[in-house]
């Protein structure tokens, strides 16, 4: 097993993931001078191509397998020119437009390269049981908490245009070193269709996949507006996100051992338990409260750990066991996982605008009543129901 590399992909990768929805609202309002609903609108509206082309990119993948180098310098190369163009370009012609066709190649470059990434697990694992998937995540997921710590702290130290030219750096670099991944390969027995994925048990672990990932990237959405407009600290927003993060990668050790000897879903059921913890006692801060949210921020993190290294290996090794071509299915998966994303963004920062929420400016009670009731309530409520869907799935999910 090719770890190094694993972990140096998902690095790279991770680093182009999570921490645009973090950065973007705030940049997109900010130095592009658009309003929240304009973003959250074009956030969800991009969706609407990834509908139609994940799958496609998934079928791709599979039908021309030995042209997987191909594909990945492509997404590489284009995601690394779409950060430097997103932050380190200013707009050459009207904002909006130059945002919609920059993301667009964000998202497309992305697409084809977790498609890629994560349709190699099974090759690079030593069987098909979900603690074997779960070992080659740790690498994978630890990896990708180690570019989100460095994504999510790169504008502080760099700000905006550093930060996109030196995620251009650190997309070529991955992409370079991890060449070695993609001479394993893996036969298959049965080209994809979406009843044998259900049936396989695939669906149920993408119906849980969403509601269990919207919390996360509603709070995502919102931590930067939480800690600088609801808790008043304007400068520790970056150092929050590193610890919370910091927290994840530290856990990974602690949920890989969780799932061999409880099982991983009881270890699902833990994790979600400490995330509403968290998000509870979150909606109780008032100003200046740093301590209790670096707290919260420390037990949030803990608990995301454990969805990042379980999730995607339950879904590899229902799709291992019943002999299912990877590429197509997580394409299905990348689309799930990106549409929660867009999905809390179109949802919520229009939410925002309509109650006068401008951030930093000062706002009404009402306005940081709402940001509160997003950010914190209702990600606890997202969380029982996923609570109660695990604990509802058939055995056969977690079962080698």
């Amino acid at each position: 097993m090719r770890a190094p590399a694993i972990g140096l992909f998902a690095m790279g990768l991770a680093a182009a993931g999570l921490p645009l929805y973090i950065h973007l609202p705030r940049y997109a309002g900010v130095d592009l001078g658009l309003s929240l609903a304009t973003v959250g609108a074009i956030l969800l509206g991009l969706r609407v191509l990834d509908f139609v082309q994940d799958p496609v990119l998934g079928w791709m993948v599979d039908r021309y397998p030995n042209r997987k180098r191909s594909f990945v310098a492509l997404a590489v190369t284009g995601l690394a020119l779409g950060f430097l163009c997103l932050f380190s370009v200013a707009p050459p012609f009207d904002p909006i437009l130059w945002l919609v066709l920059v993301l667009a190649l964000v998202f497309t470059s992305f697409s084809l390269a977790s498609i890629l990434f994560y349709g190699q697990t099974r090759a690079l694992s030593e069987g098909d049981a979900p603690q074997e998937m779960i070992s080659v995540a740790k690498w994978r997921e630890g990896g990708s908490l180690l570019g989100i710590i460095l994504a999510a702290s790169l504008p502080i130290w760099l700000g905006y245009v550093g930060f996109g030219i030196a995620l251009m750096g650190l997309i070529f670099f991955a992409g370079l070193f991890s060449r070695p991944l993609w001479t394993t390969s893996v036969q298959v027995e049965e080209k994809l269709n979406f009843k044998a994925l259900i049936a396989s048990g695939g669906g149920n672990l993408l119906l849980l996949t969403c509601v269990n990932t919207l919390p996360v990237a509603i709070t995502s959405t919102l931590f930067v507006f939480f800690v600088e407009d609801r808790l008043m600290l304007p400068d520790a927003a970056g150092p929050f996100l590193i610890v919370f993060f910091v927290a994840a990668a530290l856990s990974i050790p602690v949920w890989t051992k969780a799932a061999a000897h409880i099982g991983p879903r009881l270890t699902l059921v833990a994790a979600m338990s400490l995330a509403i913890a968290s998000f509870g006692w979150a909606a109780t801060l008032t100003g200046g409260e740093a301590t209790a949210f670096a707290i919260i921020c420390i037990g949030s993190g803990f608990a995301l750990g454990a969805d990042m290294l379980i999730l995607p290996a339950l879904f590899s090794s229902v799709l291992a066991r019943a002999g299912l071509q990877a590429g197509q299915a997580f394409g299905f998966w990348s689309f799930a996982n990106k549409m929660t994303l867009a999905l809390a963004a179109g949802l919520v920062l229009p939410i925002l605008d309509r109650q006068g929420f401008q951030s930093a400016t000062e706002n009404s009670a009402e306005a940081l009543a709402s940001l509160t009731l997003l950010y914190a309530l209702i990600p606890c409520g997202l969380k029982i129901l996923a609570i109660l869907i695990t604990l509802t799935l058939p055995k056969k999910t977690f079962q080698p």
